[in-house]
């Protein structure tokens, strides 16, 4: 199904300037008032409120339009699990990546159990709609308990040394997190990081391009994906 183009209606600024503004926030790890000053210098002038607002209003549009990796049944998901603090307390962020370092799926929820891993599970199979070849975890039992509930006849390989794939993918959102002084709400980093690993899976090249003319060409593709998405001209 076709999804209707985005609406800027009654927005008196440009199309153009307003994506450019949210893909600078959720693309670097730039404060708000970081990416008011680099509009400034452009001869823009808006405040961080109204580009926080954009954020908010167009960043799970321009996400819903960007180009998804489809599913194999080859996919190896490593899973792994990193406490964020949200208005003091403590709360865990559970994310899946794929063997290339693809964010498949992203949920906070405030318990380490197996509740809460199957619970993953159980959105990534719906999202994915297949199971993978292999899932790969740290030595957290609560994975091979939820694993055995909902696919049993996946291979699973727990190793704390099998999963730096997982674990480093939260590099990047442990960076922005120190930029923003922390989550303040519990819908804050769901919200946020729904769109923060799209928009990385669509701009940073998978990790087999490794020369730079591959990675300039992928830069290329992805601005005039994301720019088509937003409803710009290339």
């Amino acid at each position: 199904m076709r999804k209707s183009p985005v609406s800027y209606k009654r927005h008196r600024f440009p199309p153009a300037v307003i994506a450019h503004a949210v893909r600078l926030y959720f693309r670097f790890p730039l404060s708000l008032r970081l990416v008011e000053e680099m509009l400034l210098e452009r001869g823009t002038i808006v405040s961080y409120e109204t580009i926080r607002c954009w954020a908010k209003k167009f960043g799970p549009d321009y996400a819903a339009r960007s180009r998804r990796k489809p599913p194999s049944l080859n996919d190896i998901w490593h899973l792994d699990e990193v406490v964020v603090m949200i208005g003091g307390r403590k709360h865990w962020l559970w994310r899946a990546v794929d063997q290339d370092g693809y964010v498949l799926d992203e949920i906070v929820q405030a318990r380490r159990n197996t509740k809460a891993a199957r619970r993953l599970l159980i959105r990534l199979m719906k999202k994915q709609g297949c199971q993978p070849k292999r899932i790969v975890t740290d030595t957290l039992r609560s994975y091979g308990a939820a694993r055995r509930q909902l696919m049993p006849t996946v291979e699973h390989r727990s190793h704390k040394g099998l999963n730096n794939r997982a674990e480093n993918s939260h590099l990047p959102l442990r960076k922005r997190e120190r930029v923003m002084q922390r989550f303040r709400s519990p819908d804050g980093p769901q919200r946020f990081v729904s769109i923060f690993s799209t928009v990385r899976n669509l701009f940073v090249p998978a990790r087999f391009q490794h020369s730079a003319f591959a990675t300039h060409l992928h830069r290329l593709a992805a601005m005039a994906h994301w720019k088509g998405g937003a409803g710009i001209a290339a």
